[in-house]
């Protein structure tokens, strides 16, 4: 264990600047996936811990919505550089209590610090507007304000990432907030709120509290009226119960929730890059990702060479602990995980999928799964309608276009697809035709910073980054001006 880095970290709660312990004194540990050692305790905040927070927040939004533009950009900026020339110690950090590979974890980092540049950009861009009535009796002006306090609630598999991308625009539309990470992997936000009070960011405007019982602990907050706007990444039906929960207040939201994510590779496809492809939206973050492709519709004259190919490249990955430089599949984040992928795997096979490579978690400690393609699923399978969260990759074969776009959408979910094809016109319909907030042409990777993320159905509602991400933290308001 790299005991240095996790010694770095505050394990405290954030409020109103200040570094405090919960007031019970309760904690809860922090494990490492790869090998289930304990890192560290971290406090475990309770309701009154919460209320604590957002009322800092609420003290500080008038001021810091004040603010210039060109502050709150300069404070993301320098933030932005600190995460930049950290990101050796983060990335660690990030792979002990997560367990993605070093390699990627360092990726992640600059993803994340490219939030805050983006956001800081567009602190200096936002706009109104100002017009004639058609009458010609009176002026109209539109102004954006803040929206007010934020409650920002993030998951485990990108603990940086999510943190910027709900923080960075928050702070650029002059916004405070009370953000809660995930009780399995609190450090990376805590090492971010050291970051950000170190550049500049005024006490009271980032208050974070880490908790075991975050329903417990959230649904006071949501329910108080004192904040005006959620924003949450992590599974559809918690983010239902949020919602009717923002009800009550009618709460400004942004959820980000699961995904269920079709693949499709027309018969005219490279089928090097589609395998290539595949791998980096299946194997990214272990598969545990919302964007991870799902269910892979390959067409029935190439599914058989595909599915070849990517055994191949899927049986080569190594499985290990992620500080391993040699290692390029980490551990899943817990057993429950671990528990969960085995099931939907051997639910699949008992339903007459064949396994190409992998299908069981290796016999060693952590939280491990081998790499997994597995052909002719069923659409019986639990896998079929379920997110699998995990390196299993399930091909299904499909023979026309139509019905390829029928399996496509024939889920709930509707937050990214992926299709490969070299046909210019069928790449546009099918894009078209595919119900998702995102489509990812030819490529296997749809997240940017300067691109808007989001889905449709029941993978959420908003969208994060891009030039209409910080709108999600801005009101409109219009001013009429009799003449």
């Amino acid at each position: 264990m790299s005991k240095a880095v996790v010694d770095a970290v505050s394990k405290q709660l954030f409020i109103d600047g200040q570094w405090v312990d919960a007031q019970d004194g309760a904690t809860f540990d922090v494990l490492n996936p790869a090998t289930g050692e304990v890192l560290c305790a971290v406090s475990d905040a309770s309701p009154a811990d919460a209320r604590r927070a957002l009322d800092a927040a609420v003290a500080a939004q008038a001021d810091f919505a004040k603010t210039s533009p060109r502050e709150r950009a300069d404070i993301l900026t320098r933030a932005f550089e600190l995460l930049i020339e950290r990101q050796d110690s983060l990335a660690e950090l990030m792979t002990l209590e997560m367990g993605k590979p070093l390699a990627e974890a360092k990726g992640e980092i600059v993803y994340a610090a490219e939030f805050f540049r983006h956001f800081a950009a567009e602190a200096l861009r936002i706009e109104g507007g100002f017009m004639t009535s058609p009458a010609g009796n009176a002026r109209f002006l539109v102004t954006k304000q803040p929206v007010g306090p934020c409650i920002l609630i993030t998951p485990w598999n990108f603990p940086m990432a999510m943190g910027t991308r709900k923080l960075g625009p928050a702070i650029a539309a002059g916004c405070t907030s009370v953000i809660k990470p995930a009780q399995q992997t609190p450090l990376s936000m805590l090492a971010l709120v050291e970051i950000l009070v170190e550049a500049g960011l005024p006490a009271g405007v980032a208050n974070l509290v880490t908790s075991t019982h975050s329903g417990e602990t959230m649904e006071p907050l949501i329910r108080s009226g004192l904040a005006r706007k959620l924003s949450f990444t992590g599974s559809t039906k918690v983010g239902k119960i949020l919602l009717e929960q923002c009800a009550d207040k009618v709460l400004r939201t942004s959820m980000e929730l699961g995904g269920n994510a079709p693949f499709v590779v027309f018969e005219d496809a490279d089928l090097d890059e589609a395998v290539a492809g595949a791998m980096a939206a299946k194997m990214r973050n272990m598969g545990e990702a919302c964007t991870a492709a799902n269910r892979i519709y390959v067409h029935e004259s190439v599914i058989e060479e595909f599915g070849r190919k990517l055994a191949e490249q899927m049986g080569a990955l190594t499985v290990g602990d992620g500080l391993d430089p040699a290692t390029k599949v980490g551990p899943l984040i817990d057993e429950a995980a671990q528990a969960k992928v085995t099931e939907l795997v051997d639910d699949a096979v008992d339903k007459g999928a064949t396994v190409l490579t992998g299908g069981s978690a290796p016999d060693e400690a952590g939280y491990f799964f081998t790499p997994t393609v597995l052909t002719g699923v069923s659409p019986e399978a639990k896998m079929a309608r379920e997110e699998i969260f995990g390196p299993v990759a399930p091909l299904t074969p499909f023979s026309t276009e139509a019905e390829a776009i029928e399996k496509a959408n024939d889920t709930e979910f509707g937050l990214v697809a992926y299709v490969f094809t070299n046909d210019l016109r069928r790449a546009l319909r099918v894009a078209e035709a595919i119900e998702s907030g995102m489509v990812g042409l030819n490529q296997g990777v749809v997240s940017n910073p300067a691109a808007p993320f989001g889905g449709v159905k029941e993978s959420g509602l908003g969208r994060e980054g891009g030039s209409i991400g910080i709108d999600e933290f801005l009101e409109v308001k219009y001013v009429g001006i009799q003449m």
